[in-house]
């Protein structure tokens, strides 16, 4: 079976970490795990208003250190996809929460780096629970295998 490559959305972290099988099974066939900034900062902020703070910063430093997993930063390219799906979502009245328009333009941004030159080798799909991604025109998302094969 093909390995992919996948940007977790936050719920996907925590799905994993309370070992939903779905979500397992999508991790097994993945090369590169993305983790943006954004989801990084929601995992802490969850973390420290939580009675296992320490605990989960640790699983969460272990999990960063692993060599698949990848934390992928925003640029200038990110802000502008970013503004796309912005105004593309207030085009059709369908707005989501700000920080997953960021998570949107991050796994956007680097798959259009994979199609546009093949020396990048990231082609990443969402990995979500969240239906809302889906009003995203051209956002590769799921939450199944078969949605990243």
């Amino acid at each position: 079976m093909a390995l992919i490559e996948i940007l977790m959305d936050t719920n996907a972290y925590v799905e994993f970490k309370r070992g939903n099988q779905q979500t397992l099974e999508i991790l097994r066939y993945a090369q590169t795990i993305g983790i943006n900034n954004v989801v990084l900062g929601e995992l802490l902020a969850g973390f420290s208003v939580g009675n296992q703070e320490s605990k989960n910063q640790r699983e969460l430093s272990q999990f960063l250190e692993t060599s698949r997993v990848k934390l992928l930063t925003s640029d200038e390219v990110t802000a502008k996809y970013y503004a796309m799906i912005y105004k593309q979502l207030r085009n059709k009245g369908k707005p989501i929460p700000t920080n997953d328009m960021w998570i949107a333009a991050t796994a956007m941004h680097f798959t259009q780096k994979f199609l546009q030159n093949f020396c990048v080798k990231y082609h990443f799909t969402l990995l979500t629970y969240d239906k809302h991604f889906t009003n995203i025109a051209g956002l590769l998302q799921g939450q199944q295998l078969s949605d990243f094969l």
